[in-house]
């Protein structure tokens, strides 16, 4: 893994001043570092993940949307049982996964 990459994604979420960061940049920043770190940024990931499956930019895309929130699932999942945030992260993106099956 780039260590330059794993720097700026750290940088972003330093300079951020809030919980969570969202957007695009959410869902880059955490898709890298739970790589590293599944445990700790994997919920934030899922979150993000769910949130992002309703933006503007997917908003007409219900492949896409799908495809964001198959990946939250998939996310949530492979915390383990014992993370804290594994329980609601799983809930909110299979809440949200179900609500696209027509």
């Amino acid at each position: 893994m780039d260590q330059d990459m794993v720097v700026q994604a750290r940088v972003r979420l330093l300079s951020a001043n809030r919980r969570v960061v969202r957007g695009t940049e959410g869902v880059w920043t955490y898709r890298l570092l739970t790589q590293l770190e599944p445990e700790v940024y994997g919920s934030k990931l899922a979150y993000v993940l769910v949130e992002e499956s309703t933006s503007p930019l997917v908003r007409e895309l219900p492949e896409r949307q799908l495809a964001l929130l198959d990946e939250a699932v998939e996310v949530a999942k492979a915390l383990s049982p014992a993370n804290p945030y594994r329980d609601k992260v799983l809930q909110r993106a299979l809440a949200a996964r179900a609500r696209m099956t027509p």
